[in-house]
């Protein structure tokens, strides 16, 4: 494979960082010069000719020089198209990385990695955060899209464990993003590939570690579902991310991994063993930059219920969520209103993010009317009148 010296990669990354605040990730695609991303929106950087728009022979230089000989790397890109891997540029910042090919060149996709380890009061979570690290057992899911921000929220949350227990914590990850100090707790943190190989195989080996609490980075498999029901059947907190969009879908997700001869029995393990699940949405707030929705559901008889029994009229996923509400449970809905009410998101994307328009719509208009403001255009309307004759009295319609 082409590689570049790594003094060179590392000043076009230290360039691109620089170049603008707020970028989350940089993107290498053959016949395009190298983008930047802020606030979920593509840039372009200008380089001078002749690297305006880069080649995959380019691409593959600075890709070479990120995997470095790694002789597991380069197969995983040879038989799977892709591979994952972290890039540290010294003394600035880290990557996560993921190099891959499309329509036969290379490409490369780089996820900026903040060195501050964010808190629960950093991100603004809801208080509701403080009982969920209270868990002692159990599954916790953290879910949303790519680039959501899962990530960020459970490194708060360990955080936050960090400082308040003296536990040992295993982390599975596909690359490290976040690096712990170790305060109370005590932290083993294995990068997927250097430390272990596959996370079956690192979350079986975490069992034999003493444990408190493990993170594995995502349930990729069944496999991994399985052992981790089994930890958390056996006194262990596991917290782990799906890609899915809310508590509902989470829940079909996981059973949906299992053969139907087998699902009855995760169901049950499935409910005495969720304690809650945590759904991201990213999305535009006023005045530029990003604001994280949530949606929030934890365990109850009811929430157990649905999960042994599936969801039924009046029982669904949603309508739990929404009665549990002052017990620091949310839906999209519930997030989207109170984010409009504090003018952090406009209506227009409100109505965009939310699970139910129907509701969102009430919502809008119960503020709106509380605030004193229109909630409909319909006021400009006239009723058209029937012309009228000389007197006054309307015309009488002549039949021949």
């Amino acid at each position: 494979m082409k590689t570049i010296p790594t003094e060179e990669l590392d000043r076009l990354l230290a360039g691109l960082i620089q170049s603008v605040e707020g970028i989350s990730d940089l993107l290498f695609v053959a016949g395009k010069p190298p983008q930047v991303e802020v606030h979920g929106r593509l840039k372009p950087f200008a380089l001078a000719p002749p690297e305006s728009v880069f080649t995959s022979e380019r691409i593959e230089g600075l890709a070479g020089a990120i995997i470095n000989q790694n002789a597991r790397l380069i197969q995983d890109l040879a038989d799977r198209g892709s591979c994952d891997c972290s890039y540290a540029l010294k003394n600035f910042c880290r990557f996560r990385v993921n190099i891959y090919r499309q329509n036969g060149n290379y490409a490369m996709v780089m996820r900026r990695l903040q060195a501050q380890i964010p808190s629960l009061d950093s991100l603004h979570l809801p208080p509701v955060f403080r009982e969920v690290i209270k868990e002692k057992n159990g599954l916790i899911f953290v879910t949303g899209g790519t680039g959501s921000g899962k990530t960020t929220t459970l490194a708060a949350m360990l955080n936050e464990i960090n400082q308040t227990g003296e536990v040992h914590i295993v982390t599975l990850e596909d690359p490290i993003e976040f690096l712990h100090p170790h305060l109370k707790a005590t932290f083993s943190q294995r990068e997927l590939g250097r430390d272990f190989f596959t996370f079956p195989d690192g979350l079986r080996a975490a069992l034999r570690q003493a444990p408190k609490v493990i993170l594995v980075g995502e349930m990729r498999d069944r496999e991994t579902v399985k052992i981790a029901l089994s930890a958390a059947e056996t006194g262990h907190l596991v917290l782990s991310t799906l890609h899915t969009i809310n508590a509902g879908e989470t829940v079909n997700r996981i059973l949906g991994m299992f053969e139907p001869d087998e699902q009855e029995q995760i169901r049950v393990r499935l409910a005495d063993s969720l304690r809650w699940i945590i759904s991201q949405r990213l999305v535009p707030k006023v005045g530029g930059a990003r604001f994280a929705l949530l949606e929030i559901m934890g365990a109850n008889l009811r929430t157990q219920e649905a999960i042994r029994l599936g969801e039924s009229e009046g029982k669904t996923f949603y309508d739990i969520i929404e009665a549990s509400y002052p017990f620091g449970w949310r839906t999209f809905d519930h997030a989207c209103t109170e984010a409009f009410e504090q003018e952090i998101i406009t209506e227009e994307t409100a109505m965009l993010y939310c699970t139910k328009r129907s509701v969102m719509s009430r919502g809008i208009d119960n503020l709106k009317k509380s605030r004193g403001e229109m909630t409909t255009t319909m006021s400009s309307l006239r009723m058209k009148t029937p012309p009228t004759t000389g007197d006054g009295a309307p015309p009488v319609l002549k039949i021949k």
